[in-house]
């Protein structure tokens, strides 16, 4: 007898989701400054590591405040958003609607990080290597990185937020301006900074319009949804298989070799998780954690269903995700399949093992045991290296003793493939 489907339970996007994108707890006044020495944040690449091009595969770019009104289209530059500062706090505004913060940024001007807090409250007060490309580039030499992979800050892209504005010409303007704010700072680096793009989700003919758009500029990847179904449809058709809503981003993507990331998902509720009454310094370090198993749920779904037999070739990022966590759970991903008969139940082409070895990667920043007790189970080709930067968990400012503190005893090709080659495979960079 068929078994019931299990009945959605999902939170759907809607107008607010920019304007919970930052917590204006994380972005109030206070919080401890710690002071930068400038000289030895800036002493560049280790001799360690010379010859290899460290890639930093996450980090943010804070969208500059005149990015959509500058580049508006013809009659739209008044309904673009724009920051506006109530009080001491600029926030994005667009159409009278509250888009959020300008997104994590805890380095000030003088290159000293702010602890304790998600944010510093305006554009005045932070580092302009946060928004500004040569800035960037400046602070990437001081830290002794050569490239930077970069994803959103702010919430003005927020996918639910664009829908709610009901303006459908106005969504995808906002939208094509973030790709080709994208695609311009790749160009004007010299392929050193590749922001990931991002899609009207809400739309299928859009969507698949700005992907190919995406590809013919040269673009490196795009972010996703990890549960489409708050905002259109999922991945899954209703009675099994690819739902012919995302059947072409999945072709190209497969077709192309453009990398699909999720970043830092929120497939799981971590709040919900916490107990009641914890303070914002106790729950912000828990629900980073919790949502690197929102990783892990991620990588899970697209194992069990089937998508990655269809399509073979696929590269996915799992962002910010950490790595520790890969053989705890790969291990249970292969005792639980076997005893649910999962694999022979949907004719499963490979093991959990074999998928994550062919489609996953997955990045690390904090840890040493990852990558130095667990690097034979997780794969050397597999890992990827980060800084967060400019967000508060960064490593920022001590990169290059971070990285010879954990990597220094592992060998050279090792050493390369970590902070190199692997980024470069999943993201199509061009090393020169």
């Amino acid at each position: 007898m068929a078994t019931a489907a299990p009945t959605p339970s999902l939170l759907k996007a809607g107008a607010d989701d920019a304007r919970r994108y930052w917590l204006d707890e994380g972005r109030a006044a206070g919080g401890f400054l710690k002071t930068v020495d400038p000289a030895t944040n800036a002493r560049g690449l280790d001799p360690m590591f010379a010859g290899i091009k460290i890639i930093d595969c996450d980090t943010h770019y804070t969208e500059p405040p005149d990015l959509w009104v500058a580049n508006a289209p013809a009659g739209m530059k008044d309904r673009m958003p724009h920051v506006e500062r109530h009080g001491d706090v600029d926030k994005w505004v667009c159409m009278g609607r509250d888009f959020g913060s300008m997104g994590g940024n805890v380095i000030d001007r003088d290159g000293n990080k702010l602890l304790g807090r998600l944010a510093f409250q305006n554009y005045d007060q932070i580092d302009p290597g946060s928004y500004d490309l040569q800035a960037r580039l400046r602070a990437m030499d001081a830290m002794g990185i050569w490239g930077q992979v970069c994803f959103q800050n702010g919430g003005v892209t927020q996918a639910g937020s664009l829908v709610a504005l009901d303006d459908e010409p106005l969504a995808i303007a906002i939208t094509r301006i973030y790709n080709d704010a994208c695609h311009d700072r790749m160009v004007q680096s010299g392929g050193r900074v590749n922001c990931m793009a991002t899609l009207p989700y809400w739309d299928r003919t859009l969507m698949n319009a700005e992907l190919r758009r995406i590809v013919d500029l040269g673009i490196k990847g795009i972010t996703l949804p990890d549960r489409p179904e708050r905002l259109s449809q999922g991945y899954l058709a209703p009675g099994g298989g690819v739902n012919p809503f995302w059947e072409e981003v999945f072709d190209t993507c497969n077709a192309t070799g453009l990398a699909m990331t999720f970043h830092l998902n929120a497939s799981l509720d971590a709040e919900s998780a916490m107990w009641d009454n914890l303070g914002f310094d106790q729950r912000l370090p828990m629900s980073a954690l919790i949502h690197h198993i929102g990783c892990a749920t991620t990588m899970s779904n697209f194992m069990v269903t089937g998508i990655l037999d269809t399509y073979e070739d696929l590269k996915i990022g799992l962002i910010e995700s950490g790595a520790g966590w890969v053989p705890f759970w790969l291990e249970g991903m292969e005792h639980q399949l076997d005893e649910f008969r999962t694999l022979a139940n949907r004719g499963l082409k490979r093991r959990p093992r074999e998928y994550f070895a062919k489609n996953f990667w997955v990045s690390f920043w904090f840890e040493t045991a990852a990558v130095t007790r667990l690097l034979d189970e997780i794969g050397s080709d597999r890992m990827m290296f980060q800084t967060d930067y400019p967000h508060p968990t960064s490593l920022y400012p001590d990169v290059q003793d971070r990285l010879v503190s954990v990597l220094g005893g592992l060998d050279r090709p090792t050493q390369q493939r970590l902070l190199q080659d692997n980024a470069a495979t999943l993201f199509s960079l061009d090393l020169g």
